[in-house]
């Protein structure tokens, strides 16, 4: 059985093929995780975007999907979450001025040389620093997938309408859990305990505790 469909998206008035993510065909962009910009995040608690982000990234380290990170204005908007850069030791955190960070050339540069065609983004803020870059990453014909999980904004509203933009540019609209499980594909996976414990989601937790039950029975 093919593992294609065609998903019709009548938003944008376009269908494509879906293709299942893959650790070989991924990459991972994390865009002004920023302690200023997180502290600001109102669709979602804070601390819980602050959680998955760092749990993305740490899962992404298991699966080998590379990741690039970047932040801008630090005098304005604070480091880079320190938990971040500690899960992510010996990737560059790119200081960009530009607020999209796809008009920033050592970025593309870096998602160019990796060579995957399906661009995961997650960015603070949803309505800014996610959107124009997924957007602009289409336009230059990558699959983009934005992670609103691994993203926030400052209202509903904000999230609302950036979600509606990116849908009719082509966007994805998926989240850090669903696209990490999938290319984790198989529970059976020699990596599926060390991936879960990285993930360290609620519903993972659970699905650990049954993995490591079911080794030592």
């Amino acid at each position: 059985m093919s593992d294609t469909k065609t998903i019709d998206q009548p938003q944008s008035g376009r269908s494509r093929a879906y293709q299942r993510l893959t650790p070989e065909t991924a990459v991972l962009l994390l865009i002004d995780h920023q302690s200023g910009l997180v502290s600001g995040v109102r669709d979602l608690a804070p601390d819980e975007v602050r959680h998955n982000v760092v749990a993305f990234a740490r899962a992404a380290r298991v699966l080998r999907v590379p990741v690039v990170l970047t932040s801008t204005a630090p005098m304005m908007w604070g480091p880079t979450l320190p938990e971040l850069t500690e899960a992510l030791p010996g990737v560059e955190n790119i200081e960009r001025s530009f607020i999209n960070a796809w008009d920033e050339p050592r970025i593309r540069d870096a998602v160019t040389r990796i060579g995957r065609q399906k661009l995961l983004i997650g960015g603070i803020t949803t309505h800014v620093c996610l959107a124009f870059p997924a957007m602009s990453a289409v336009a230059d014909g990558y699959d983009v997938y934005a992670l609103l999980d691994a993203s926030g904004t400052w209202s509903d509203l904000l999230r609302l309408t950036a979600i509606e933009q990116m849908r009719q540019a082509g966007v994805t609209i998926t989240s850090g859990s669903a696209a990490f499980v999938e290319m984790l594909h198989n529970n059976a996976s020699p990596i599926a305990g060390e991936f879960y414990a990285a993930l360290d989601l609620p519903a993972t937790r659970y699905i650990l505790q049954i993995t490591q039950g079911g080794k030592s029975a």
